[in-house]
């Protein structure tokens, strides 16, 4: 499956420098992680020797090294270091796939076609903003966009509107909420929610509370449908 346009992967406040963190696009593997500069990079989850989680290793300065093995690759993807054979002059094949990423709106995006690598995401998401949460979510993406405005907040309904591909903007009352959408497999998705200005504490726990209600009815729906379709 071709991967097109930019993803949402994570967000920014929930991947520190020195950190990885796992992730997956239309059930493909991919490992998001900053080096000690606070730079993220988004590349292929697989170490080329082993086939070792890239996201289960460590991070060291501006290097990242494989658990199984502790193979250093640099931010450019390319192995620099074997502790197995600490003199050789590793070969410039030995190199884990990169590719294009961005920090925009509170939120890491990657993009994993080749002809967009180096795009600005769109749209562009500036100004103030406050990190709420990360929804994950055992039903389809579109599904999960499907039940936001069928999910109100103390009487509210939330008034939904797609600004770009996989990002909606989302009104519940006095506060606008920002979610980039992630296809994480066919039947799982996520969404990494901002709120835009600065909520007061009380406004964040009730929205956070909302998001829990979002996931909890989108699973509800997902699970329906299922036994619709074996009912049929």
């Amino acid at each position: 499956m071709s991967l097109q346009g930019w993803y949402p992967l994570v967000l920014a406040r929930d991947i520190a420098p020195g950190t990885s963190a796992g992730t997956r696009v239309e059930g493909k593997e991919f490992v998001a992680w900053r080096d000690d500069k606070g730079a993220p990079h988004v590349w292929e989850d697989r170490c080329p020797h082993r086939g070792m989680k890239m996201s289960f290793g460590f991070v060291r300065g501006d290097h990242i090294a494989c658990l199984y093995h502790g193979w250093q690759y640099d931010t450019a993807g390319q192995c620099r270091y074997i502790p197995a054979h600490p003199d050789l002059d590793v070969p410039k094949t030995i190199k884990v796939p990169t590719f294009g990423v961005a920090e925009s709106g509170g939120i890491v995006w990657g993009t994993f076609d080749a002809e967009s690598e180096g795009a600005a995401p769109s749209p562009d998401l500036s100004g103030d903003i406050t990190p709420l949460r990360t929804v994950f979510a055992d039903c389809p993406a579109a599904l999960l966009v499907e039940r936001i405005p069928l999910t109100p907040l103390d009487g509210i309904t939330p008034d939904v509107k797609a600004t770009a591909e996989r990002v909606i903007e989302i009104g519940l009352g006095d506060v606008t909420l920002i979610a980039g959408v992630q296809p994480v497999a066919e039947r799982e998705a996520a969404l990494h929610i901002v709120a835009t200005g600065s909520p007061s504490a009380d406004q964040l726990k009730r929205l956070a509370h909302w998001a829990e209600q979002l996931r909890r009815d989108a699973e509800q729906a997902a699970t329906n449908e299922k036994i619709a379709e074996i009912a049929a």
